[in-house]
């Protein structure tokens, strides 16, 4: 490509990246930019919305005048530039030379007079006061899906150092489990949701198999009735999945979700078995099973400050395997008052440094800091309160899995949601931008305050900063500048 050649806008969804040289080689004085849309979203709950780009686009304001953006950047290798808008809509962008000094041509109003700066306006990079501006609390996001946890039993053969769930062997019925995927459906439908997502888990939810199985089959059947879409996860130990299990799964279309803290003696202190011994080989082999009959599991890691240390062996484990993994930090009794944020923190970075080694072609980076998300700004950190039911054994319907103890309505009600919405003791889910402490913080957008009550057990209050603030803030920059680094590695060769 020469420097004669129209500007071009490299878009990279790497769901479809075939192998290819950088796009800007050397010699090359094209403008050229990079996006990284999250487009395969890592298994969370989030409350993020569906990523879009600004309202107003460049060519809906042909007359407006534009101006650089209060922007986050950060050099990268071959003279590029990473670019991130913490209230725009795109996430990170890279810029080649050319770009950024078109960029940089905004630092007072002017209007767009070429493709490229077209192109940065309708990123997020450049605004304008004409225009309506994306932000999260302009734009209050309606949920889309309904997310419920389904406990379908608290039975479990491991004896995790920061489980939530009282475990008394009992496992949900059949009469209540349909119950529960009918009071799922049935909120579903009073409140327009356009999907239903089950997670069904435990306690460990292979204990109660015939039961899963058989709420998929309502499920499947109530969506396909109400033309709502179903997405359904299983939440394992992994140490039980047969052979069946898993080509069911596969057979399905239901995801699996294998937690995982470790490689070896820093998964089996957090995940023993209930007699003492270690669960890692047991985990290990089954991950491997899976794969090897075509199911992909998803692993979510625990980090503590116990296991931090660990983390990069982790992290090596699933890109071995090429798997998505969530970094999620604890919230249960191993997170005491200090949150191990040097031990966390220093962790943490080391699993950067081995994804940095062997870059993947895969998007990660909405699951490498606990609860935030780089697929669009969002103001709350999950659904709890908003779009999200938590049901136990009994059919018992609580806003958070980790407050389970604390019902507020139960399967049978008419609208279990409105119940949940209704409930006011306790955690209060509000908008990052009602949190002491976040409202004048750049990132707030994206850890969204974080844990509302984990904020409230540590400070009293659901509105105080995460206890895990100043954990986001140390790994931002290094995050971002990952997914620069991988965009720069996998992105195509412009049109």
């Amino acid at each position: 490509m020469s420097s004669e050649q129209s500007p071009h806008v490299l878009w990279a969804p790497f769901y479809e990246r075939s192998e290819s040289d950088c796009a800007c080689p050397d010699g090359d004085v094209t403008p050229a930019m990079l996006h990284s849309p999250s487009s395969e979203r890592a298994e969370s709950d989030c409350a993020c919305p569906t990523p879009h780009l600004a309202p107003a686009t460049a060519s809906q304001l042909p007359a407006a005048l534009w101006q650089r953006a209060a922007l986050y950047r950060a050099p990268l290798p071959q003279a590029h530039e990473l670019a991130f808008n913490p209230t725009g809509p795109a996430g990170v962008v890279v810029l080649n030379e050319p770009a950024r000094r078109t960029l940089d041509t905004f630092t007072a109003p002017r209007p767009l007079t070429d493709t490229t700066a077209h192109q940065l306006a309708d990123l997020g990079l450049l605004t304008t006061r004409h225009a309506s501006r994306f932000t999260p609390h302009v734009s209050r996001f309606t949920p889309h899906t309904l997310t419920a946890w389904l406990h379908v039993t608290d039975a479990c053969n491991l004896r995790c150092s920061y489980c939530y769930v009282s475990k008394s062997g009992e496992p949900m019925d059949e009469k209540t489990g349909r119950a529960a995927v009918d009071g799922v459906f049935r909120s579903a439908l009073a409140h327009g949701f356009r999907a239903v997502k089950l997670k069904y888990t435990g306690g460990e939810p292979t204990l109660n198999w015939p039961l899963v199985r058989s709420l998929h089959r309502r499920a499947h059947l109530l969506a396909a009735r109400h033309n709502l879409e179903l997405r359904e996860v299983v939440l394992s130990n992994g140490t039980l999945l047969t052979d069946e299990m898993m080509d069911w799964l596969r057979g399905e279309g239901a995801r699996l979700m294998i937690s995982l803290d470790g490689v070896g003696a820093a998964h089996d202190a957090q995940r023993p078995f209930a007699d003492g011994r270690g669960s890692f080989a047991a985990v290990a082999r089954n991950v491997d099973r899976a794969l090897a009959r075509g199911l992909t599991p998803h692993l979510s890691i625990t980090v503590t400050a116990h296991n931090a240390a660990g983390l990069p062996d982790a992290v090596a484990f699933a890109l071995e395997r090429g798997l998505l993994f969530n970094l999620n930090f604890a919230r249960g009794q191993v997170a005491d008052s200090s949150y191990g944020d040097d031990h966390i923190i220093a962790g943490v970075k080391a699993a950067f440094a081995v994804i940095e080694a062997e870059l993947p072609r895969r998007r990660l980076i909405d699951g490498l800091v606990d609860r935030s998300a780089f697929g669009a700004p969002h103001e709350h950190p999950c659904g709890a309160g908003r779009n999200y039911l938590v049901i136990d054994p009994r059919g018992r319907v609580s806003r958070c899995q980790m407050e389970m103890d604390r019902a507020v309505a139960d399967v049978w009600a008419d609208d279990p949601l409105q119940a949940v919405r209704e409930w006011r003791d306790g955690f209060q889910n509000v908008p990052v931008d009602e949190r002491d402490g976040c409202r004048d913080c750049a990132w707030r957008y994206w850890c969204a305050g974080g844990c509302p009550l984990l904020a409230l057990r540590a400070a009293g209050r659901s509105d105080a900063p995460s206890p895990y603030c100043e954990v986001y803030k140390s790994l931002y920059p290094d995050l971002l500048r990952l997914e620069g680094l991988r965009l720069l590695k996998w992105q195509p060769s412009p049109l």
